[in-house]
């Protein structure tokens, strides 16, 4: 479940996350890599927004490398769920492998 810290960031088993519109950064640009998740389709339940489709990459930090050189994985899942899911597991093995 997310929590906050003192500077009231929002985060993910330790990570934070953070979002502007329909774009999720998980992670933080400080560390090697990062999380981007982008809601690319939203449906309705009892009347709130859901994620139905979600991209999400797994990204290298590193100003010096060409953006499209930056993407080391890419997926589309079809919930937040799954997606945050995934996102936990790639970012946590690209920290821990040096």
């Amino acid at each position: 479940m997310p929590t906050t810290k003192k500077n009231n960031l929002l985060e993910y088993k330790g990570h934070p996350l953070m979002r502007k519109e329909n774009i999720i950064y998980y992670g933080s640009m400080s560390d090697s890599h990062i999380i981007m998740m982008q809601i690319l389709e939203s449906g309705d339940y009892k009347g709130l927004p859901v994620a139905k489709r979600v991209s999400v990459q797994l990204q290298q930090t590193d100003p010096n490398v060409r953006m499209k050189e930056r993407i080391v994985k890419k997926t589309e899942k079809n919930s937040m769920w799954a997606a945050m899911d995934i996102a936990s597991v790639w970012l946590g093995r690209a920290l821990h492998t040096k």
